[in-house]
This record gives C-alpha cells, structure tokens and sequence, in this order.
C-alpha cells in the first residue's frame, strides 16, 4: 500500500515521488551499447526513438515535426496553433523570439492567437507534413475535437492527439454536448492519443475508450503554471508507475490489449527520460528541450500550448536562449556538455546498456530506488 499522509483532522493525502526523487538500479548484467535498441510501434507506425513532440508553435512546425520525424521519433502539429491561423506565421514567430523580459509577453501571446482558425490551412499543413513522407499526427483540444475533427480526418492524418492540460472519459456539462470519447474513438479507423491523466483510475478509464495511446502528465515544467493556477501538480514518477499499474489491469481485462504510455512532464534531461521509461512509460513527450535546437522555429523561446488561453492562461513565456545545436544533435550528440540536455536518446541507450538491457520493453522492468 502507498504512503497515506494524515495532514490534518480528517484530512489524509496519498505521498507521490518526482522522477527527481528516483534513480534506476542497474542489474548484475551489463550489454554492449551497439546491441541496445531503443525502438517501438504505435498501431502500425514504428519509431526509432521514444520521442513524441508537444505541440507547441515554439517547438513544431510542419518543418521541425517532418524533421523529427526523420530522426525517428514522432513531431505533433497543433491544429489550433498560429500555422492554421496564419499563412505564414514565421514574423509572428520572429517577433515572439524577440521579446526577452517583456512583461507583455503573455498578452501578446493571446492576441496572436485570438486569430480564428482556418480549416483551409488545417488541410494544407496536413498536405505539406505529409509530403514530408513521414507518419502525420496533429493535435486538437477536446473541446474542439467534434468541430475540427472532419476537416482533419478528411485532410488524411495518420495518428489524432487529442490533448488538454487534463483529459477525463467522463466530462459532463449542463450547458454544452460533452465529448464522449468511446463513441468518437470507436467511429474512427486510425490510432488515437487521448491525455493528459495524472492517475490510476483516468489512466484505465482513458484506455477503455480504445485510445492507442494515453498521454500520462501535464508538461509540468520549470515554465508551467498550472500548479499556481490551478493547484495541480503531478509527481511524474508515481502518475507513471500508476498509469502503468491500469495498463496491466486492462491487458488482463481485454485479453491483451495494449495501451502506449507517453509520459509528459518532467523531462529536460537523458537522465530523465530513462527515469520515466523505467517507471513503465513507452515514449516521452518533450517540449522545452526540443525549443533549444537550431531548427525550432521560434529561435529558442518557449511557452506551453494553454500559455495563450484567452482567460487563464497556464505557462510562462520563456526568454529566447541561444541554440545548442541542431536537432540531431540534441537527440543523438555528440555532447560538450556533461549535463544530459545534449545526447538525449544516446544517453537512454548508454542507461540500457549499463543496466543490461536489450530493448524498451525490458527496459520498463528495471529497478528503482528512492534517493531523496
């Protein structure tokens, strides 16, 4: 049983762990690095690395998603970002590159995306991502996945993330038609990734509404707000080892069905990311470490994709930094730099070698122990 904390008269709290507060176990065997494989699948799409883009405009343009695509990992457009705002958002772009310490960031941040959204350009970056010749996946909110979700479907995408900072199989509403997610998913002939949860129920309710994915966090960050707005934050370590806890308790209950876990938060590090394979996850979801290559189209500045809500917005505007290199060298090195943020998916691979294994899979059953 996990820790209960009485933190006052009648009031108990269940104790999490960070991935700060983990470190993996290495095994009586060792491998050769070269023997280590750090792929995995979704549906019928296979990726070279567990790397799934967040779907933020300061990270992913139809550019940099088909780039990381060829790195093989999986880039993720948002259908409600500036690219479908705007026939050419790059001076938009450029302008929010440049604002440094202005306090006005936020709110500039809210005007640029106060632009409506224009079905005609959904369909035209779906065509240019997938010209790119590599797997398409966009990203829509629940809120307005019934609106959108024909013009993206009709624009051919190969994977649909539907993402909000939290995502439940049970939204109710007294004034709007809610999103029932197992009818949606049901009609739909391609994988579909639903999140964020933080815990063990929403993770098993997400993955009974057929999800092929389910996104495990809320891209809880250094930048991210959502803890001081609205008082939620998620220990990434235990929101995982539960998550993975409802995949197991679904395999056995249909019989082998397997739902891929991409845990969303926490990660800026090599280190990190191994962390959070080892406490059950398939794939990481990376944001603000990707904003720090060359190919990052808003030149190294960063904000979350609910930074620009119209009302309540969750995430700060990151000050623009200098690139630390392309993008395959951010994912693969080599490294100058001793601090895991270069040789992402190198320093996985070298953990699964000192650890002694082959492939993710496996991986997933390293042991951990609490340091903190």
């Amino acid at each position: 049983m996990r820790d209960v904390v009485e933190i006052g008269l009648g009031k108990t709290a269940q104790r999490g762990y960070h991935l700060d507060d983990i470190a993996i176990v290495p095994s009586r065997r060792t491998r050769d690095v070269d023997d280590v494989s750090t792929a995995w699948q979704l549906d019928a799409y296979p990726f070279g690395i567990p790397c799934v883009a967040h779907p933020s405009d300061a990270t992913m343009s139809p550019t940099s998603a088909v780039r990381l695509g060829e790195l093989g990992g999986l880039g993720v457009l948002n259908v409600e970002g500036l690219w479908t705002r705007y026939e050419n958002p790059t001076k938009i772009l450029e302008e929010l590159a440049g604002l440094g310490e202005d306090a006005r960031a936020t709110k500039r941040l809210q005007e640029v995306y106060a632009e409506p959204i224009r079905p005609d350009l959904i369909a035209e970056r779906v065509r240019e991502l997938r010209a790119g010749g590599g797997t398409v996946a966009v990203r829509v909110s629940p809120q307005h996945t019934l609106a959108l979700a024909p013009v993206i479907l009709d624009a051919g995408v190969d994977i649909l993330v539907i993402q909000g900072t939290l995502v439940s199989a049970e939204h109710v509403s007294t004034t709007d038609e809610p999103l029932n997610l197992k009818e949606f998913i049901a009609d739909l002939d391609l994988p579909v990734i639903v999140g964020g949860c933080t815990d063990y129920k929403t993770a098993l309710h997400l993955m009974r509404t057929g999800a092929a994915g389910v996104i495990v966090g809320i891209g809880g960050d250094d930048w991210s707000t959502t803890e001081s707005v609205l008082g939620i934050r998620v220990p990434m370590a235990t929101a995982i080892a539960d998550a993975a806890a409802a995949r197991r308790d679904y395999l056995d209950e249909t019989g082998g069905r397997y739902v891929h876990l991409i845990a969303d938060g926490d990660m800026q590090t090599s280190g990190d990311i191994a962390k959070a394979l080892g406490c059950g996850a398939d794939a990481v979801m990376l944001g603000e470490p990707l904003s720090l290559c060359e190919e990052a189209p808003a030149g190294g500045a960063w904000w979350h994709s609910a930074a620009s809500h119209p009302s309540l917005p969750r995430g700060a505007f990151e000050v623009a930094g200098e690139p630390i290199g392309s993008m395959e060298r951010l994912l693969f090195g080599p490294a100058d730099e001793p601090d895991g943020q270069l040789n992402l998916f190198g320093g996985l691979r070298r953990a699964m070698a000192k650890c002694g294994y082959r492939d993710l899979k496996e991986f997933q059953k390293v042991g951990l122990v609490l340091d903190r």
